[in-house]
């Protein structure tokens, strides 16, 4: 080498460059995806080794509400202005029971006054005399209080017309000129629904209304109210299974349509009872808890439960709001 000459140093100098730069430029390529290869774990050995990243859904949400305080109903029906008195007297499967209402022009009411009689006032009933007595009784409170008498209305209830002393009871309001309304359950169930389904609820709400001899459930299809009978709280004393009345209601009430499930008002005498053990002062609306939060006293709260659970598991519905102050009776008026 060092007999080379300068020149020769020079190219020999030259031609390993240039081999070298060759070489590195024909498996660079190769390298680098070597390289990468080890450096960067695979998409699969990613998303093992990575911690598991929830997926972004709402929170969970109690919506039947606690179980000693369910969630507050903050709504306010629009008061009437310049209303009139009009009173209404339920006969019912168990009894009387009237309502006074103050209601204007455009449907508006509000109650003022309400009696719920329980069967003793049937039982107190025994004559023509005795029921003519009592009618002019219930007539002479209402008038007393303000209401006019031709403001004044009598309607028989569908499970009041199994009842044998309602008969009576009929003939004597008509021989004091009174004209008494018979109601079929489909009529009830859809009377219900007007006098407890808000105006801001009518496209997301059904209505149930569990009474002793008839349960009604009601809803607004298109420009009608569709009325469906389910059996009464009562049924027990009739023979029927829990079981059976269970597949019924469940049955029928899977006919509400999904997009009024969201909410239910619910009315009638154990709906009542069980509002009761929760209701916070005077408020209007009060929110049931889950039914198998209640332990039933009696064979009428337990069969009012069944068809409360059955509703539920057949709509998945889980607000069901008590109305103090609705009734079909009171639907009636409002229809007039």
């Amino acid at each position: 080498m060092a007999r080379l000459t300068a020149f020769s140093r020079l190219l020999i100098t030259l031609l390993i460059v240039g081999g070298v730069y060759l070489g590195v430029r024909n498996f660079m390529p190769q390298i680098k995806q070597m390289i990468g290869s080890e450096a960067t774990p695979t998409a699969t050995t990613t998303e093992t080794a990575r911690p598991e990243t929830p997926t972004a859904t709402a929170p969970k949400s109690e919506p039947w509400g606690k179980s000693s305080t369910p969630t507050a109903f903050n709504y306010t029906p629009p008061a009437p202005i310049n209303g009139v008195l009009r009173g209404v007297v339920e006969l019912g499967a168990t009894g009387f029971n009237s309502f006074i209402i103050r209601m204007d022009e455009r449907k508006n009411w509000k109650l003022e006054k309400a009696d719920y009689g329980a069967s003793l006032v049937y039982e107190g009933l025994a004559t023509d005399d005795d029921i003519r007595k009592g009618l002019k009784n219930y007539i002479a409170d209402m008038l007393a209080y303000g209401v006019g008498a031709k403001n004044i209305h009598f309607v028989i209830s569908s499970g009041a017309r199994k009842v044998a002393i309602t008969e009576k009871i009929s003939r004597a309001l008509k021989s004091l000129g009174y004209v008494v309304n018979e109601v079929t359950p489909e009529r009830e169930a859809q009377l219900a629904l007007r006098s407890c389904l808000p105006r801001e609820y009518a496209s997301r709400a059904f209505v149930v209304d569990v009474g002793s001899g008839n349960t009604k459930l009601s809803w607004i299809e298109g420009s009608r109210i569709v009325g469906i009978e389910l059996p009464g709280a009562k049924y027990r004393q009739t023979g029927v299974s829990d079981d059976a009345v269970y597949r019924e209601v469940r049955e029928k009430a899977a006919r509400v349509p999904s997009h009024l499930r969201s909410t239910c008002f619910i009315i009638g005498g154990v709906p009542y009872e069980l509002a009761k053990q929760t209701r916070n002062g005077k408020e209007r609306y009060t929110v049931l808890k889950a039914p198998d939060q209640y332990t039933a006293q009696g064979d009428k709260q337990a069969g009012g439960l069944n068809i409360y659970k059955a509703v539920a598991d057949a709509t998945g519905c889980r607000q069901f709001i008590f109305d103090w102050d609705a009734n079909f009776t009171i639907g009636f008026l409002l229809e007039l």
